[in-house]
């Protein structure tokens, strides 16, 4: 190894020195006075240069000529850690107020709408496009006043012979609730209307019946001689549910398949029936101006001057049976499912926010400046500990063909392509040089001297091309 490169800039008198007899830092060369020898005139061994303060730094300033400041021998020199400011502060949290500030918004426009006069699916009181207040508002005008209950006893309660019972769900009715909604069938003598029952609530509200699959078919002709029907025409019944009876007297309209989708069966009490209505379509406020939707809800649910609006819930069932037994999934509280989806944009936004941070990069000096030659001496030795001649020399040759197109003029595109590169690169040299498809294009070198050779041959060729 050789001495220090006398071009090599010299260290500037502000940069720390180390400490005495401390170990050479690598990459010293040998050969190099030691760092314990001062050179003649400079401070002794235990003398510790400071470097200079920047203005407004905070740190005191030296002058040549003020003594330099004494510290023990193998005694470690410490920095402050800067003081953190409201600024800094700023930038470090930001992201995450940004976030909190955003979920706060989020939380607040849900609780607004949540708050308005929105109603769930068929709910008379509902504008929404699965609501139904506009067939409310229809029987309204011709006079038949409607009233929303939400438990069963209420809805038996109001149940009579002047009353229309509509129950817009009643799979989710429990047994108490089936109890209490068949006894007013059995004892008002008015209309009843189930909408859409299955399986679940058919044996308990009409055991005459039974479900026959599903109408494929949306808009359905009558096909029977009920008035109602006969007078809507074609409706949108269809859809859902189909029904058949066990030889029971009924009326059956809107047939699919040969299965009703509509069935009108007697009760025991004089004058009262009971509506089974395949599809809930013709109720909601989207559908209800379609083919004769509204006539035939409004004959349906207008024959007598009170229509008690049945809406079941879950809690409907809770309340009624408090000892019945109750899954893991009852017992949480409604909207949980909002709850946990807002969890989950939390964690979204938690993750985005600390996989990338927000704010400007940040600058910082390296601890040790390291010249390029050595970084290239580097990964040669690397490349010659593993053996990669084959990688060292597709290197070479790579750059070399962009350098080599760039100075002829050949676009980089096809730098690598040697009908290209080749013809371009012959017509600059002045002398007759070796074949240089095997120069550029060759294979791989079979010893490390012969790689050296083909370092040397593309120096020459570039240097050649340049100054031609």
């Amino acid at each position: 190894m050789t001495a220090p490169d006398p071009s090599t800039p010299e260290t500037p008198a502000d940069a720390p020195r180390p400490a005495p007899h401390a170990p050479a830092p690598p990459g010293a060369r040998h050969g190099a006075p030691p760092a314990d020898t001062p050179p003649p005139g400079a401070p002794g061994p235990d003398a510790v240069r400071v470097p200079s303060a920047a203005p407004g730094s905070g740190l005191p300033r030296t002058s040549p000529g003020d003594p330099a400041p004494r510290t023990a021998p193998g005694a470690a020199t410490r920095t402050a850690a800067p003081a953190a400011t409201p600024a800094t502060l700023w930038r470090r949290g930001r992201g995450f107020l940004i976030c909190l500030g955003i979920l706060l918004v989020a939380a607040v426009t849900l609780a607004a709408l949540a708050s308005g006069s929105r109603h769930g699916r068929l709910d008379p009181r509902s504008a929404d496009p699965d609501g139904s207040r506009a067939v409310a508002e229809l029987l309204q005008a011709r006079g038949v006043t409607t009233r929303v209950v939400t438990t069963a006893r209420e809805a038996a309660a109001a149940a009579g012979p002047d009353t229309t019972l509509l129950v817009t769900n009643p799979d989710l009715l429990g047994e108490s609730q089936l109890r209490a909604i068949r006894s007013a069938i059995d004892l008002s003598g008015g209309r009843t209307v189930l909408l859409a029952p299955g399986s679940p609530s058919l044996p308990d509200l009409a055991p005459a019946a039974r479900t026959k699959g599903t109408a494929f078919d949306q808009d359905l002709d009558p096909g029977c001689a009920l008035p109602a029907a006969a007078s809507a025409g074609r409706a949108g019944t269809g859809g859902e549910r189909r029904y058949t009876t066990d030889g029971a007297t009924g009326t059956a309209c809107y047939p699919s398949g040969g299965h009703p989708t509509l069935l009108v069966l007697p009760t025991g009490t004089t004058g009262g029936d009971t509506v089974l209505l395949g599809s809930e379509t013709i109720l909601l406020n989207r559908k209800l101006a379609s083919e004769g939707n509204a006539s035939l809800a409004l004959q349906l649910l207008g024959s007598r001057p009170d229509l008690v609006w049945y809406l079941p819930s879950l809690a409907d069932a809770q309340d009624e049976d408090p000892a019945q037994e109750q899954s893991f999934l009852d017992l949480l509280p409604h909207g949980w499912s909002w709850a946990f989806l807002q969890l989950f944009v939390a964690a979204a936004l938690a993750a985005l926010w600390r996989a990338r941070r927000l704010g400007p990069l940040v600058t910082e000096k390296l601890p040790v400046a390291i010249r390029a030659s050595e970084t290239t001496e580097g990964r040669a030795r690397l490349y010659r500990k593993a053996g990669a001649r084959d990688r060292a020399a597709t290197v070479l040759r790579a750059a070399a063909r962009e350098r080599l197109a760039a100075l002829v003029g050949v676009p980089p595109a096809q730098a690598h392509d040697p009908a290209a590169l080749l013809p371009a690169v012959s017509g600059r040299l002045t002398e007759r040089q070796q074949d240089l498809t095997a120069l550029l294009f060759g294979t791989t070198p079979a010893t490390d001297a012969a790689l050296v050779a083909l370092a040397d041959h593309l120096d020459a060729l570039e240097r050649e091309v340049r100054t031609s």
